[in-house]
């Protein structure tokens, strides 16, 4: 198909998400065609840095031979096969080890699903039956935060808190609950230390169990990093005093880790990184550098023996994916895995992440910028109206987004948030002069949209 066949195609059947349908016939798409390191192409041979590895999640690039090939030898071998009912096979297993291995927490199991909204929606639906099992069938509700961002399936959007992912699809369901955000810049008082916050946040936490009746909160949703709610780091203690309240009132923890795990924080997983003590653990995303769709639930013991004795009693562990742990995505998935070892991803995370939070930093004085914030390979700008009282721009203006479609323009692909925060989550393998060349081109549309506004 022709460029134009390709766009006036797309134009008439594709719905797309995360997407105003409505201007999506005016703009039309962008059409990507091939991909190379940490750029993609579009149809007329134009790159773009993918500033956020596609969706936080291509890791390893757009072009890595060793996944096509990893895909391609399992397709010819064993293309596809299931784990229900006590059938296996060998990446699946395989797989189920590595991560076990590689945990940050001793775990027992390992769960497979097709994306994290659907490890998530699984978590909840294992503590449901984990609290069943254990004879506290009035512990259900589940407690995430504002800003949140757990999933799009009806239970892990109602875990997500963000205004888009509620309004008029009827959400949040019933038993889920929402406390404050860690986000500091916005939401700490006035002479307000980060570690008084942190211990505020604990504390409303902590009323929050008590006004509903500890008997009845059953786990805690956190991602380490809040990934779509604006790239909000945890300030201070905060995870630490969160804990304490989780322990006090025998409060299951569930670390999201679909954009923070293997690597993108400095450490494999972001749990390491605030020392986080998860009771489950999901991700998705890196595992397989997003070359084929899967993701995991990681269980403890104390969860997976009673998910076991429950089992028993009915059974069945009654729920499952007809593509859970599809053999291709496994093997794809562990060549995933081998990659990060052998090739040490971690310290180029170290070198190019150092690099990326010294350029966002260096644009704290910006007259648009109010926040510069990350850690490792993910980082945030948040634009303001009023450095001082940090007034946000009026939604009208949609300066966020402005500054985003600049940089398309200039070759650089981005994401604005709420608050007209702009993200950056480049591909794992970046190298130094790689987060030069997207910075440059950034503040080249970060420029623009400024003298528009500010003339």
């Amino acid at each position: 198909m022709t460029s134009n066949t390709l766009r006036d195609a797309d134009l008439s059947y594709v719905l797309h998400p995360y997407t105003n349908l409505v201007a999506h016939e005016t703009k039309g798409p962008l059409i990507a065609v091939r991909g190379e390191g940490v750029r993609v192409f579009d149809e007329t041979g134009r790159d773009y840095i993918e500033g956020m590895a596609g969706l936080w999640c291509a890791s390893l690039g757009f072009n890595e031979p060793r996944l096509v090939e990893a895909a391609t030898r399992q397709m010819k071998e064993l293309p596809f096969f299931h784990m229900f009912s006590h059938k296996s096979h060998a990446p699946g297993i395989e797989l189920s080890q590595a991560l076990i291995e590689r945990a940050p927490v001793p775990m027992a199991r390992v769960f497979f699903a097709n994306s994290g909204s659907e490890a998530n929606d699984t978590a909840l639906k294992m503590i449901w039956y984990y609290n069943n099992a254990v004879g506290r069938p009035e512990k259900k509700k589940v407690i995430a935060r504002q800003r949140a961002y757990h999933g799009v399936t009806v239970a892990s959007a109602s875990l997500t808190c963000l205004p888009a992912n509620h309004r008029d699809f009827d959400l949040p369901i019933a038993r889920i609950l929402h406390t404050g955000s860690p986000q500091y810049y916005r939401e700490g008082l006035p002479g307000e230390s980060e570690d008084e916050f942190a211990r505020r946040r604990a504390r409303e936490l902590e009323e929050l169990i008590l006004a509903e009746g500890p008997e009845t909160v059953a786990a805690f949703f956190a991602e380490p990093v809040m990934g779509a709610g604006g790239v909000i780091l945890p300030p201070g203690r905060y995870f630490e005093y969160i804990q304490e309240v989780l322990r006090k009132y025998d409060i299951l923890f569930v670390a999201d880790e679909v954009i923070c795990g293997f690597g993108r924080t400095g450490q494999y997983w972001g749990s390491q990184t605030y020392d986080l003590k998860p009771d489950i653990l999901t991700c998705a995303k890196a595992l397989s550098s997003a070359y084929l769709p899967i993701s995991a639930v990681l269980v403890n013991e104390k969860v997976y023996q009673a998910l076991r004795t429950n089992s028993g009693k009915i059974g069945t562990f009654g729920h499952g994916y007809t593509y859970s742990a599809h053999p291709v995505s496994a093997a794809v998935a562990l060549e995933t895995l081998r990659l990060y070892d052998e090739r040490d991803i971690l310290s180029n995370v170290a070198r190019s992440g150092a690099r990326l939070q010294a350029r966002l930093r260096a644009l704290a004085d910006h007259p648009l910028v109010g926040d510069a914030r990350g850690i490792g390979l993910i980082g945030a700008l948040e634009m303001v109206k009023d450095k001082a009282s940090h007034a946000s721009f009026e939604p009208t203006l949609a300066v966020g987004p402005r500054i985003v479609e600049r940089a398309q323009e200039h070759g650089v692909i981005l994401r604005a948030m709420a608050a007209d925060a702009i993200a950056f989550s480049p591909p794992l393998i970046i190298s130094e002069a790689e987060v030069d060349d997207m910075m440059d081109r950034f503040e080249r549309a970060l420029n623009d949209v400024a003298a528009d506004i500010l003339k």
